[in-house]
């Protein structure tokens, strides 16, 4: 579980339970998260909130800076709590959808430069960075002592 102060409402945030209960599932989240698994998990928590609730709240917090968002390969948007030091760049594992917050320092400094250079302010970007986690990547010595399910042992 996160340190409760990550992740606090906008300023002019009109708080309702829905809002509130949406927060607080974001925050117990231990990885990225789509809205639908969000959504699924208030549900299974006991909590009814509306999928569309589920879509503004996310959307109100992407715009007052409150999360980071990447998109998965069929370009779903997932969430995570940004930290109060600032927004993170993710590795994301394409078959399992772990991901890794990485050092990104030098993006930080190029777009800095370039909206510098241009004269263009509140320059935003987005970086994506995918892979195959080590869980997910064929390993020959895994291939070779665990036959293929379904199949009979020799």
């Amino acid at each position: 579980m996160r340190d409760s102060s990550t992740l606090q409402p906008p300023p002019a945030w009109r708080s309702t339970w829905q809002r509130s209960a949406v927060l607080r599932a974001l925050h117990d989240c231990p990885d990225l998260t789509s809205a639908r698994e969000l959504h699924a998990a208030l549900e299974a928590g006991g909590t009814t909130v509306g999928l569309t609730t589920v879509y503004r709240t996310l959307r109100t917090l992407e715009q007052t800076g409150l999360v980071d968002v990447v998109r998965d390969k069929s370009g779903e948007r997932l969430y995570r709590p940004r930290p109060s030091d600032g927004h993170r760049h993710y590795l994301v594992c394409r078959r399992c959808g772990l991901s890794r917050a990485v050092e990104a320092d030098a993006v930080e400094r190029w777009a800095d430069d370039v909206a510098a250079a241009t004269g263009f302010a509140e320059v935003e970007h987005t970086v994506e960075l995918t892979g195959i986690c080590d869980r997910c990547q064929p390993q020959p010595d895994r291939q070779a002592s665990h036959p293929e399910p379904n199949r009979p042992h020799p």
